[in-house]
């Protein structure tokens, strides 16, 4: 046992795929007292370990795929314990204890493919149960007590027993989701309590006997049925009672005995998916084209013709897969070519002679005509212009932006032309649309005549001006001197090994600590902390007056940093200025003669610490210890594998070649039948190796059988050196095969660690799942390795170091195995032949240039255009977000507020936090932060007909979230101030039932608004407080600063509005202006009469076209905010204005809206390449204006406009396909919404118009970033 003292504070591991059969079972797993779930799959187990007795908070339990026969054992002790999968094992009836089910926890229970005769005992006590699984196993009858108690259950899967009927208290299961019966031999059950299980939306009965006789009549109380399955039945026709299903997505009909589809099949109008393969069809009805939403369609294995194929097939605008193989077809119609989604065309095993000339139009996935042999491919038209196909050329990256193309990526249905109406001739549709590309195809290259034409004239405007500057001038100007930057050359380096990508985008400071000649960025709760043993390099990001980024760049020096640090530091600063592109010098800080602009960065004093915190790249060097091994190699497809063995004699072989690595020398022992292949890719291993990681420093000596050196055989064990009397025998099996290694990911959290799997897709472990930021841990038995990456924290490096070393010991392993660590980019050669395609042994010549390429005849221009580039504009065809009903907001308010027993919140005076007064709640201020701290009830899950067991401690069954507030003109010195004092005593006081939710202005969850009930107000600037009496000698900050003149009180102007639903009502401070007024919202305006705002009037502004809830909501707001013993209120509805202070209040009166449409129009879209593609995401509907990124370009639709709003900080390729996107969502629109016509308008920060500042709450001056 490696006694790490990790074990405890693990929380999660998964050991599938080990071998812990015959009692190899790690006894140190007792000692992970903390552990939650656990993976226990493919292992071997035939009992349940002992250990397993001491994980008494774990949670989820997964044993699959092993040899269990019963479950008697620690498993009962598991009180915790909320989800157990059996599946695939061995498991008796008479294996399962009935205490099982007395787990009050336990809500899933997978017993599938286990050796079940009958329901186990005692399984009606498992009330909890919420997913049950007895699938594949042999149960005659099912109990009716079972039902009678398991009433919760949502999922149930009896498939594949015994069955011959259901207990009548089956109806019973009233919040039943998924129902599988299939394979059982239910003929005789009439399916009576169908009708009663109304939460039903996954029914399966395939191969269960269903007749017309069984079904019941009418199945209309089904109406949360999607998917239906009675394949292997024996259905002559539809049964009656499908139709009654309105809400049917997926319908299998296979395998059954149908002649005919009724025609009523168009009642099922939200159809996707229909198989109807392996029937008796000889036609398809015509009704079939009137399902719009189908996607799939497959009648394989039938009797269809050209005739038994609707002609109208072309309407499928969704349809995607459409597959007929095995059957009688000639022809297909041309409609089917029409289906603007099809990407699947199955045609193979039919009669068919040719196909329509369409065929060449469409662009499918897959056409499979297979075993057609009388097929004629009909003629491809002529070959058409590849920019025009693509619809944009290389200066819009290969991406193809046509409608059409991006609907078919989105899984949408394409646009249909609209009618007119009129008779019109019937039309060749190739013709067309060859006749559209050449339209097109001549547009763009007048297009690029007329550009050509002006870059011509204004070459010859920019020769005419020269021809007549003096010789003076020409010579002034080329003798004028280039300033020092402009001169210097910045070294081709690339900088991203040592900044992040996102350094220096946003306004902040941001600090790196020097660690091995390398910039390693800290924690934002250090910064101001400093070594005297160590150097820091600190960025501060800010906006200049023309409101773009600009840096300052320091590089701190400690008195007692070594000399690799400070050079380090100074090196390291110029990388970031050129990482950067900064114009900025970078400035040199020594410890205690700081300049007064570097401490000045800091919230706080800066603060000196002792000794060192990072190690010297000078003194840390270390001799690497080399341990000799010796290995066999085994070819694995075209590289190979070097299988660790013991170092002795026995374990030589002569079918194989066997390496000894012994640091300065490399022994080769080619066995007598060996391959030549695997003799020579071990030579160059050795060399590869002797290379990149023994400087050529090593020996390789090729040792022949019968010819070995008597240093060969002393390395092997032999004392004196010589040959052993008997040859190497042949031992290794024949059936020897190498095992796939298990990757694991070390993750660490607050106070806990995991150790899952990592998924190898297709059974090949491959380098790219490694990820920079993590660790990693690859078990390969005989080695055990720890990949450590670039950014990766050192705490997940030290934990995965403590993890690997207890990961080894668990687990009975040879002698000879051993733990090696690895850090990213200097991976050994050991290591990098664990992966497939990493580095193999045989080179590859990656020598040719592009002029190389160039000078064979290649067109790389040509090469280019065929380039895809990946992109996604799903977001731009997606429907827009369907407002919360009233109804629903308001439950989900009473919900949210009756689980809130208490509420405590806190204010940000000076340097702390203070209880904020009962009236003021509810109430913000823009310039502020803020504190919640509220404690929520999580009800018990008590089983019904019990009483809850008074013993029970009711004080766990609560979750305390501390919700951070902060206004969009408050610094981030309040969440500093709450990281180090706040939250550091309710993590104290609530441990682990603690969650901290940091929002932001108009960026607060639903949850968090719904406890003001609406009233939540908003207000500019900071909150007003009383001054604390002076003792003496105390010094007023207020007194310190120059006195401002007495201005009279400002007028104060607040809108209501809700964005989404009602739960995201706000009421917000904005600029006093008439032109903000609009008939549907209500208003609060303040007007003072005097400088000491002691009296004035409160206008409650009524739009003639606001609803009546919110004008009540909006005069309750009033009358809590303000006194209205000093204030007069007066409740306005719309044009009751007098004439005097309400409009003096808002600056004279000026026209405005009368109604606000646009709030059921209103989109926001996000363009960014951030995923490393260009992508459109799209906001929720209760978007702010600080959801503007600055470094992005956001797509705004109000319904009658489309705005692209560029960001300051966006790149020319975000703005090209930007507006490429804006283009293709108002052709979208133009088809969705015909009768609403919308235009394209650009827009740049700070110059946004009316038009796109309504759509925003709130909307002021753009947020600036804290000092």
């Amino acid at each position: 046992m490696a006694n790490t003292g990790v074990l405890p504070f693990v929380r999660g591991v998964d050991f599938t795929n080990n071998d812990f059969s015959d009692g190899r079972f790690p006894t140190s797993v007792k000692l992970m007292t903390g552990v939650q779930w656990l993976k226990l799959d493919k292992t071997n187990l035939a009992s349940v370990p002992e250990e397993m007795g001491k994980l008494v908070k774990l949670e989820n339990l997964s044993m699959k795929g092993n040899n269990l026969d019963r479950l008697y054992g620690e498993l009962t002790d598991l009180s915790s314990l909320r989800s157990l999968n059996l599946r695939r094992n061995k498991v008796k009836s008479s294996g399962v204890p009935a205490e099982l089910f007395k787990l009050e926890e336990l809500t899933t229970l997978d017993l599938s493919h286990n050796n079940l005769k009958e329901v186990p005992s005692g399984m009606e006590s498992a009330k909890s149960l919420l997913v049950l699984n007895l699938s594949h196993n042999s149960i005659p009858a099912v109990p009716s007590a079972l039902f009678m108690h398991l009433t919760d259950l949502l999922f149930l899967d009896l498939s594949h027993n015994q069955l011959e009927t259901l207990p009548p208290q089956t109806r019973r299961l009233a919040n039943l989701q998924t129902l599988i019966l299939s394979h059982n031999p239910l003929g005789h059950f009439q399916l009576r309590q169908l009708p009663s299980l109304q939460s039903l939306a996954v029914l399966h009965m395939r191969a269960t006997q269903r007749t017309l006789n069984n079904i019941p009549a009418s199945l209309d109380s089904l109406t949360s049925l999607v998917e239906l399955d009675l394949a292997q039945n024996s259905l002559p026709r539809v049964p009656d009672a499908l139709f009654t299903l309105p809400n049917l997505k997926r319908l299998n009909l296979a395998d059954n005995e149908l002649t005919e589809i009724q025609q009523t099949i168009e009642l099922w109008q939200k159809l996707e998916n229909l198989n109807l393969c392996r029937n008796q069809l000889t036609a398809l009805p015509a009704a079939l084209c009137k399902l719009n939403c189908l996607r799939r369609l497959y009648v394989n294995d039938n009797k269809l013709d050209f005739d038994g194929i609707p002609s109208g097939m072309g309407k499928l605008g969704a349809l995607e897969v459409f597959a007929a193989a095995n059957n009688k077809l000639e022809m297909i119609p041309e409609g089917l070519f029409r289906c603007g989604s099809l990407k699947k065309l199955i045609l193979a095993n039919n009669r068919l002679v040719t196909l329509p000339e369409a065929v060449h139009l469409t662009e499918l996935e897959e056409l499979d005509l297979r075993n057609n042999p009388d097929l004629i491919m009909p003629p491809k038209p002529g070959e058409m212009n590849a920019v025009g196909q693509r619809g944009a050329g290389i200066e819009f990256y290969n991406i193809d932006f046509s409608l059409q193309h991006q609907l078919r990526l989105a899984g949408a249905a394409p646009p249909s032309p609209a009618s007119n109406g009129s008779a019109t001739p019937v039309k060749d549709p190739i013709a067309r649309k060859m006749r559209l590309r050449r339209g097109r195809r001549d547009q763009q290259e007048e297009a690029d005549q007329d550009q050509a034409k002006i870059l011509k004239g204004m070459k010859d405007i920019a020769k005419e001006k020269n021809r007549q500057k003096s010789p003076e001038e020409t010579k002034a100007e080329s003798l004028k001197p280039k300033r020092w930057d402009e001169a210097l050359e910045k070294p081709p380096l690339d900088y991203s090994e040592f900044f992040d990508e996102d350094t220096g985008h946003y306004p902040g400071l941001t600090v790196w600590e020097i660690e091995n000649f390398l910039p390693n960025q800290i924690e934002e709760v250090a910064h101001g902390k400093f070594y005297e043993g160590d150097c820091y390099i600190v960025l501060q990001t800010f906006l200049n007056p023309q409101g773009a980024l600009d840096w300052n760049i320091y590089f701190w020096i400690g008195s007692k940093a070594t000399l690799d640090k400070r050079a380090c530091a100074a090196i390291h600063a110029v990388n970031l200025r050129n990482f950067l592109g900064a114009q900025c010098r970078t400035i040199r800080e020594e410890q205690a003669d700081e300049s007064d602009e570097f401490m000045y960065l800091f919230t706080c004093d800066i603060a000196y610490i002792e000794g060192g915190r990072t190690t010297s790249g000078f003194y840390t060097v270390e001799e690497n210890v080399f341990v000799n091994r010796m290995y066999r190699v085994h070819p694995a497809g075209s590289s190979i594998h070097l299988e660790p063995v013991t170092l002795e004699v026995e374990a030589l072989d002569p079918r194989f070649v066997f390496m000894i690595d012994c640091s300065t020398k490399i022994y080769l022992w080619q066995g007598r039948k060996s391959k030549n292949t695997l003799k020579s890719k071990s030579r160059l291993l050795a060399e590869k190796i002797n290379k990149n990681e023994r400087k050529n420093k090593a020996e390789i000596i090729n040792e022949s059988p019968g010819d070995e050196s008597s240093e060969f055989w002393r390395v092997l064990g032999d004392e004196v050196g010589f040959a052993p009397e008997d040859p190497p025998e042949e031992h290794v099996p024949d059936d020897f095969f190498v095992p796939l290694p298990r990757l694991y990911q070390v993750c660490l959290g607050m106070g806990y660690l995991e150790l899952p799997q990592v998924e190898i897709p297709h059974q090949k472990l491959v380098n790219t799942l490694l990820n920079s930021k993590n660790v990693y841990i690859l078990d390969c038995f005989l080695d055990v390795f720890v990949w450590f990456g670039k950014k990766s924290t050192r705490l997940v490096r030290a934990a995965a170091v403590k993890l690997s070393s207890e990961l080894f010991t668990m687990i009975d392993r040879p002698e000879h195995a051993m733990i090696s660590r690895v850090q990213e980019g200097t991976e050994s050669q050991m290591f990098k032949l664990k992966f497939t395609g990493w580095d193999e042994v045989i080179a590859v010549d990656f020598t040719r240039t592009a002029e190389s390429v160039q000078r064979t005849g290649a067109d790389l221009v040509k090469w280019a255009r065929k380039q895809e580039t990946k992109s996604d504009l799903t977001a731009l065809f997606l429907p827009r977000q369907t407002p919360m009903n009233l109804e629903e907001a308001q439950q989900l308010m009473e919900e949210w507020n009756e689980d809130l027993e208490a509420m405590e919140p806190f204010v940000l005076e000076g340097r702390k936090f203070v209880r904020l007064p009962d009236e003021e709640l509810g109430h913000f201020y823009s310039q502020d932060c803020y504190v919640f701290l509220c404690r929520y009830w999580v009800p018990l899950d008590v089983p019904e007909g019990e009483e809850e067991n008074p013993d029970e401690p009711l004080e766990d069954d609560f979750q305390c979230i501390v919700y951070f507030w902060q206004g969009r003109d408050a610094g981030n010195m309040g969440w500093l101030t709450f990281t180090f004092s706040l939250q550091k005593k309710f993590k104290a006081l609530f441990g682990e039932k603690l969650e901290v939710v940091r929002t932001h202005q108009q960026q607060e969850n639903p949850k968090f608004l719904s406890h003001f009930r609406r009233k939540f107000v908003i207000h500019t600037g900071k909150r007003r407080k009383v001054k604390p009496q002076l003792t003496e000698g105390d010094v007023s900050l207020d007194d310190s600063l120059p006195q401002q003149p007495q201005q009279s009180a400002p007028v104060e102007f607040f809108q209501l509005r809700s964005n989404g639903s009602i739960l995201c009502t706000r009421c917000i401070q904005i600029k006093p202006d008439a032109t903000s007024l609009n008939s549907v919202f209500c208003y609060i305006l303040k007007v003072p009469f005097d400088q000491e705002d002691s009296n004035g009037i409160i206008y409650v502004w009524i739009g003639s076209k606001s609803d009546p809830e919110e004008a009540r909501l909006v005069e309750e707001i009033a009358r809590g905010m303000y006194d209205i013993e000093k204030y007069s209120l007066q409740i306005l509805n719309e044009g009751e204005e007098p004439d005097n202070f309400f409009w003096v209040g808002l600056g004279g009166k000026k026209p405005y809206e009368n109604n606000a449409e646009f709030l059921k129009y209103t989109r926001l879209f996000r363009c960014s390449n951030e995923r490393g593609y260009f992508s459109v995401s799209e906001k929720c509907s209760d978007f702010c204006q600080d959801d503007l990124a600055d470094d992005d370009i956001m797509i705004l639709d109000n319904g009658d406009q489309v705005f692209l709003w560029l960001g300051a900080k966006c790149s020319e390729v975000e703005i090209k396909l930007a507006y490429k996107s804006a283009q293709v969502y108002i052709q979208h629109m133009r088809v969705k919404q015909p009768e609403i016509p919308r235009k394209l308008f650009l827009t740049l920060k700070n110059k946004e118009s009316r038009r796109f500042t309504k759509c925003f709450h709130g909307w002021g001056t753009h947020k600036k970033p804290p000092e």
